[in-house]
């Protein structure tokens, strides 16, 4: 597929199947998404597809999709290549001859006439033909593509010059009426022959651009080692990667690539997760904690047990989701495609009107030729690619540079949505903070050290469960303190937890229980903490202060998300107090807090009656609903499953850092499009009067449908090329 009027015709032929409800046709990465009915066979859909002239690609049972798509695509290319090559070698004498113009006695004359229509002819046959057949399937279902204006340009010529030499008396009729050197024979091989060999030569230099945007996902899909070491009755033994199944021991070796999802089961080493997330640290990996197929292991050796195994490893889900969203269409593409579906039966009627324009009213000595050069200049120069390339070419490079830094974006629409935003929307817990409380500050009283504090509220709490409870217990942790033996533990839920530790009544609560049980503990003006009283018998130690923190990137992502004039929003369900000094520590103006769950998509629906673009950010189940409603949703990578799928780009990272630079990313990947529909466009509205000779009257110029085949060429690799910048940049 090369133009977006192709992509249509082959979205009608499949459309018109019976049972196909939904058809989007990506002819940039050369796949087609359908939504069917039950009873809808790949085979029926394939013939649809040939029907129009084109291949389509029916897997056996058991073969692997991508790699058949691979293989079929470098087919292709070495189709392509082929076909130029021996297509320039004809090509080359058939212009050479031509471009004399009867200067050189041995190349004048019958001789050499029936020469260039030989190997015009041998070049039709190898790089016109399969325009040809496209065409010609094509108009008898009624479509035209640029197939039609490449098959009917290149024939037109070749067709003229084989009646011209075959029927010489249409050759004296041409001369007669003084339309053609009385000395030469009218005819233009030289013009079939060039075109049909420039554009394969361009179509290879476009397959070879789009390439590189297809090996983005190659590179991902290589990053799963094929082997892996798995312990099968205690014995350790080699088995391929996709073998392994959910429960397996699997040993990875320092060094080596984690062949699957699990959980570290012993062992203790640092792992690059680079490639999938973005973040360039490593990151500590110890018994419990959970690893990623495709990552590297660091020095040490690591034990895990496999979670998630072939298509359900994170890895591959990024796989899948940047294909998707490669094969998707940005709303901005609705235009090329409109435009694209009309452009040829409007271009075949200006190539008529020139023809028949230079006919009535072209010098009287080259009436002929003139027509015949403006009608198949302007077929050729008006070939929509660079068109119908503009969006897509830019959405595959764009998505692919996003997976590159951690940013999974489901489609073409959610990029072009999030270039637009006006506001976002941050959810406070686990999306501007950490979402687990930790222990901010100790209050000991006379007589009595924090340690002590400490100590005795760990030794209580360590059998607990509850967030509170383990951040104090981790803050023990960090500080080295042994625990002390407590029996006799009793939770009271809401209130806190009692327990009897070195033979004292331990209590651990909040300041009313506390005071309920007679041991008044004072106020605190510290609005923003959750507060825990620990009191030993009869007497109050101290408390200890708990706040849920701010994650370390997110001032400075809010400061990014300010410089791209984008306004920052908080929106939770904790109290305002809490809300509005997290909201000062990363410099966030507008809170809103208080919020229930259900609630917070109403809000997203008033900022956007205010006429915010908005986005959304958070990670937990009761974000879904304002993911959804936003014009674009955003989770972060550690957030609840729910609410990675109903946001439409998942921030792999798990942190706000990648939140501009995906802002960036989106705003490059519009900026692209439009200068892509621009060229294209502008290319379009200059070249085909230049092509229909509208220059001639003051400069005597025509343009040659060798250069016509040549300019099209060139404005679809340009367009591909600059789609491919996008995956240079950085953040």
């Amino acid at each position: 597929m090369s133009c977006a009027a192709c992509a249509h015709k082959i979205e009608r032929g499949l459309a018109a199947v019976p049972g196909v409800k939904q058809v989007s046709v990506n002819f940039a990465n050369r796949t087609a998404m359908l939504q069917c009915e039950d009873g809808v066979t790949p085979q029926v859909l394939a013939r649809a597809v040939e029907r129009l002239g084109y291949h389509a690609i029916v897997p056996r049972d058991g073969d692997d999709l991508r790699a058949v798509m691979v293989a079929a695509r470098e087919a292709e290319g070495r189709d392509l290549k082929s076909r130029m090559i021996v297509g320039i070698l004809l090509a080359a004498p058939v212009v050479a001859i031509a471009m004399t113009h009867g200067s050189v006695p041995f190349l004048h004359g019958a001789a050499a006439d029936w020469i260039q229509a030989v190997l015009c002819t041998s070049t039709m046959a190898i790089c016109g033909w399969p325009f040809m057949v496209r065409a010609w399937r094509q108009a008898k279902s009624g479509m035209t593509s640029m197939d039609t204006l490449v098959a009917l340009g290149s024939g037109v010529a070749w067709l003229w010059s084989m009646l011209v030499l075959l029927v010489p008396s249409i050759a004296n009729m041409v001369r007669d009426a003084g339309a053609a050197d009385a000395h030469r024979t009218p005819i233009h091989f030289e013009a079939a022959a060039s075109i049909v060999v420039l554009v394969t030569l361009g179509k290879w230099l476009e397959w070879r651009a789009t390439r590189s945007a297809s090996h983005a996902i190659e590179s991902l899909v290589d990053l799963a080692p094929p082997r892996a070491v798995v312990l099968r009755d205690g014995i350790e033994c080699e088995v391929g990667a996709a073998e392994l199944t959910v429960g397996d021991l699997v040993l990875v070796r320092p060094g080596s690539r984690v062949p699957v999802d699990g959980t570290v089961e012993s062992g203790r080493s640092s792992v690059d997760e680079s490639m999938l997330t973005g973040e360039p640290m490593p990151v500590d990996k110890t018994p419990g904690d959970r690893v990623l197929g495709g990552t590297v292991n660091g020095a040490g050796a690591l034990r895990m047990v496999a979670t998630q195994v072939g298509g359900a490893t994170v890895l591959a889900q990024v796989v899948r989701a940047v294909e998707d969203a490669q094969g998707s269409k940005a709303p901005i593409a609705r235009l090329a495609d409109r435009v694209s579906a009309r452009f040829v039966p409007i271009v075949l009627a200006i190539a008529l009107l020139a023809g028949t324009m230079w006919i009535l009213l072209g010098p009287s000595e080259d009436r002929i030729g003139r027509a015949l050069l403006a009608m198949v200049s302007t077929l050729i120069i008006a070939c929509p690619c660079a068109m119908g390339l503009a969006t897509p070419a830019a959405i595959m490079a764009g998505t692919a540079a996003a997976a590159r830094r951690g940013i999974l974006v489901k489609g073409g629409a959610a990029l072009e949505s999030l270039a637009r935003v006006t506001t976002v929307v941050l959810d406070k817990t686990g999306t501007i903070t950490e979402g687990r409380p930790r222990v901010s500050s100790v209050t000991a009283f006379a007589g009595v050290t924090e340690r002590e504090v400490i100590t005795v509220a760990a030794s209580v709490e360590r059998s607990s469960e509850h967030p509170l409870a383990r951040a104090i217990v981790a803050a023990a942790d960090e500080r080295g303190i042994l625990l002390k033996p407590a029996t006799d533990v009793v939770a009271h839920p809401g209130q806190g937890v009692e327990g009897v530790v070195g033979g004292q009544r331990v209590l651990v609560g909040t300041p009313a229980w506390i005071a309920g049980v007679g041991l008044p503990f004072p106020e605190s003006d510290d609005d923003a903490s959750t507060i825990a009283v620990v009191a030993v018998d009869d007497r109050v130690l101290g408390a200890i202060q708990l706040r849920d923190a701010a994650r370390a990137g997110s001032a400075s992502a809010v400061a990014s998300l300010r410089s791209l004039g984008i306004e920052p929003v908080m929106l939770t369900g904790d109290r305002e107090s809490v809300a509005l000094v997290i909201g000062r520590e990363v410099g966030i103006d507008r809170v809103i807090a208080g919020v229930l769950p259900h609630d917070k998509a109403r809000t997203i629906i008033e900022l956007q009656d205010g006429g915010a673009r908005v986005a959304m950010v958070g990670d937990g189940i009761n974000d879904a609903p304002a993911l959804a409603q936003a014009e674009v949703g955003i989770a972060m990578g550690c957030g609840a499953a729910i609410a990675l799928e109903a946001a439409d780009i998942t921030l792999m990272r798990g942190d706000l850092a990648a939140l501009p630079i995906a802002v960036r990313a989106a705003r490059r990947t519009l900026r692209t499009i439009k200068q892509n529909l621009c060229w294209a466009f502008g290319y379009n509205a200059v070249m085909i009067p230049l092509a229909a000779g509208a220059l001639w009257p003051w400069t005597g110029w025509m343009l040659p449908p060798m250069l016509a085949s040549a300019a099209m060429a060139l404005s679809s690799v340009s367009v591909v090329l600059n789609s491919l910048r996008l995956l240079r940049r950085s953040g």
